[in-house]
């Protein structure tokens, strides 16, 4: 990657706004964004059907998903390691190449752990309120507050549960990155400039 560029990533509470944070920042840096993009880049080249993707998903490796794949799509077949490594590993590698493809925003996934040895990196968390994320989930989905607490609780367990599993960090925790922000107190904006403020000091430091 040629001086200059740089590398965000960014993890983020279900309803915090993390997603249209990215797309934000992307937009106003000029920078490419892959988050679901990068399901279809894995597909494309690992091989793995985009379904099968879309199921693992963030979603933490257990004994019992290669079972419920199979039973979605008995007609694959996966030789040599289990279903569980390769899509790992097609996540992995489809990451690892984006370090040299110039200057991005990577959404979740684990990006900031695989990408930890970038010294270009800067990798974010975004949190906010639960009273917040309810009613911006609520609005969002059409549905009652009932239903966005729990499926914000579903959609938090079964990110930190993924990100413990694959990482040696825990989700969410400030010391697994460089910068944490609450996007109920100072929202979408304020979240996007503290980013591109500490961009410029990251750069300033790496002699950009």
């Amino acid at each position: 990657m040629a001086a200059g560029e740089m590398i965000i990533t960014i993890g983020r509470q279900f309803g915090s706004g993390g997603h249209e944070i990215g797309r934000m920042l992307a937009a106003q840096l000029g920078y490419d964004i892959y988050d679901k993009e990068l399901l279809k880049m894995q597909a494309k080249n690992s091989g793995i059907a985009e379904k099968v993707l879309e199921t693992y998903d963030e979603a933490p490796t257990n004994s019992l998903l290669y079972s419920i794949v199979m039973d979605v799509y008995p007609s694959m077949n996966y030789v040599g390691s289990s279903l569980n490594q390769q899509i790992y590993q097609a996540q992995f590698d489809t990451i690892r190449k984006l370090k040299d493809a110039g200057s991005c925003v990577i959404v979740g996934r684990g990006a900031d752990y695989i990408l930890r040895d970038c010294p270009n990196l800067v990798s974010v968390f975004i949190t906010a309120s639960l009273d917040m994320r309810i009613r911006r989930v609520a609005e969002y989905e059409k549905c009652s507050e009932a239903k966005a607490k729990d499926m914000i609780l579903k959609a938090d367990k079964k990110r930190a549960n993924y990100y413990n599993f694959q990482t040696e960090k825990k989700w969410g925790h400030a010391s697994s990155y460089h910068l944490c922000i609450d996007s109920s107190v100072v929202g979408y904006d304020g979240a996007v400039k503290l980013i591109c403020d500490f961009v410029e000091i990251r750069k300033k430091n790496l002699g950009y």
